[in-house]
Formats: C-alpha cells, sequence, structure tokens
C-alpha cells in the first residue's frame, strides 16, 4: 500500500508539470555515446513518447558519433579531428550520411513507433529542414582551419517541424545539412539543437550526456549543480571549476538562454528515465541553466 500511495504522489507532482509545459516545445539532444546502450535508448524513447502523450511537444535532435567511428573503421579510415571536430573527407561523407542521416535516423523513428508512438524522419530521403555552409575557423597562427565537408547551420526550415508536431508528429532530426548549392555537409549536433531551440523558442533544450550536468568539482557526482545562472556559469569558467569540453557547452547554453529558449539542461541519458525526472519533478536530476545574474 505505502508503494501505491508512493506513486500516486508522483503522479501528484507531475501534474503541475504536465500542465506548465503542455503545448510546449522541447529539444532534446540524444547523443551518439547513449546510442551504444540498447536499453538507454530504450527507456530515452519511452520518456519521449509520454512527453509527447501528455501534451509536449518534442524535437529530437541526434548525432552518432560511435557508429560512425566503426563504419569507417570497417572501411579503413582512421577517424581525425580538428579543433574537436570531425575531419570529413568525401568518402566519410559518405559514411556519415548513410550510417547517421538514414540508418540511424530511421531506427529511431521505428523504435519510437515500437514504443506506441508517432515519429518522422527528416533527413535528405524525405524532408531536409537543415540548412548551412562550409565551417570557416581560423586556427592559432591565423590561417583557416580545414575541416572538410563540415558545416555550420545557417537556418532551419520550420514548416515541415510545425505540420509534424501540429499533427501530435514526433520530428527526427539528424545533424547534417545542405549548403546552397546542394553540398551536404557534416554538423556537430549540439549546434544543430542549439539552432533548433532557437529558432523555436523552445520552452526548454535538453542535452543527453554521458555526465550527470555541471559540477563543482568535475571527478565528484555527488558536486552536482542543481541550477547554474549565467554570473555563476562565468565565474567557473573564470576559475577553471569548468574546464575543456564543458567550457563552450556551458557557453552555447548561455547564448541559447540569451536568443530566447527558457531554459537548458544537460543530465545524464543514462539513468533510468532521466527526461522524465528532470522535466516532471521538482527536484530534477541534473543541471538547468538560467539567465539570472
Amino acid at each position: 500500500m505505502l508503494d501505491a500511495i508512493e506513486k500516486a504522489d508522483v503522479l501528484l507532482e507531475a501534474i503541475h508539470w504536465i500542465r506548465k509545459f503542455r503545448g510546449q516545445i522541447i529539444v532534446v539532444k540524444l547523443g551518439g555515446s547513449l546510442m551504444k546502450d540498447p536499453l538507454a535508448m530504450s527507456h530515452l524513447l519511452e520518456d519521449i513518447v509520454f512527453m509527447e502523450t501528455v501534451g509536449v511537444k518534442p524535437i529530437l535532435v541526434h548525432g552518432g558519433g560511435p557508429a560512425i567511428n566503426r563504419a569507417m573503421a570497417e572501411s579503413g579510415i582512421e577517424p581525425r579531428f580538428v579543433m574537436g571536430r570531425r575531419f570529413t573527407c568525401a568518402e566519410t561523407l559518405k559514411i556519415v550520411e548513410k550510417t547517421l542521416a538514414t540508418e540511424l535516423n530511421e531506427q529511431i523513428v521505428e523504435q519510437i513507433i515500437i514504443l506506441g508512438g508517432r515519429a518522422r524522419s527528416l533527413n535528405f530521403t524525405t524532408t531536409n529542414v537543415v540548412h548551412g555552409e562550409r565551417l570557416a575557423m581560423m586556427g592559432e597562427d591565423g590561417k583557416p582551419l580545414d575541416f572538410g565537408f563540415v558545416g555550420d547551420v545557417t537556418h532551419i526550415d520550420t514548416d515541415p517541424i510545425l505540420e509534424l508536431i501540429d499533427d501530435n508528429v514526433i520530428p527526427v532530426i539528424p545533424s547534417m545539412c545542405v549548403d546552397k548549392n546542394g553540398q551536404k555537409l557534416n554538423v556537430n549536433a549540439d549546434t544543430v539543437a542549439t539552432v533548433v531551440a532557437q529558432t523555436f523558442q523552445a520552452e526548454k533544450l535538453i542535452f543527453l550526456s554521458d555526465v550527470n550536468g555541471v559540477r563543482r568539482d568535475k571527478d565528484d557526482p555527488a558536486s552536482l549543480i542543481p541550477t547554474l545562472t549565467g554570473k555563476m556559469a562565468r565565474e567557473m569558467i573564470a576559475s577553471g571549476a569548468i574546464n575543456l569540453g564543458m567550457i563552450p557547452k556551458v557557453e552555447a547554453c548561455l547564448d541559447t538562454i540569451s536568443r530566447g529558449v527558457h531554459k537548458v539542461h544537460i543530465i545524464d541519458g543514462a539513468i533510468r528515465h532521466a527526461l522524465l525526472l528532470e522535466i516532471f519533478t521538482t527536484e530534477g536530476v541534473g543541471t538547468e541553466i538560467i539567465a539570472g545574474r
């Protein structure tokens, strides 16, 4: 009986948040590292189906790094990275399109349908919605860096996405784009998710990571910071408490908030039903980043 009462308490707590977020767009970025674990993937997609069922409007953006690495290894191509981005030659681009934009993308849609949801691929074989241009960055020597066929997002086609979410269908978007000349380009999944969230002025942008959020001590999961303001984030970057790969992620979160997205969350996607716990409970399980001073 006590277990049943506790379950009822959880449902009552969730009602407030379900009402608050009903009809709101929430962008979820799914990293490739989580896609290696079928059980974790199943739980995450169950959460996304639940979100849509209670009236939230999820948009799913995904990467696929580990799967691309495996496919490259099978083709005898050694992965190479420039400033943290995958150098994408013509052969690598074909692998990225086949593995990420087609196979993984369609597998996610199939899994959502099996779990009782409705979803559609927005890829090159259906409807591409991500447009961009070649990524241009300077190296420390002041010379342009060569990333190969790597892009930066310029804009998102909103109409196909709106048609789907208005029809209670979950859009599933791979992290690739097309430039004005029709050239396909590989894009960082965080970048795609960020621009999608900004474009729709989303209620939330949620990064499913392999860490539980922003920590005061990067090596201590118990030092998780539940709520991080812009002022706190800048102080932690200056002190070195936020460092390495977390710096660009947090800076991108702050920029996203400044462009109209209400909150950005970083959570550990390996936690069972992490999305539901973060969205529909008061305490959450990760870090929410807000604009506060």
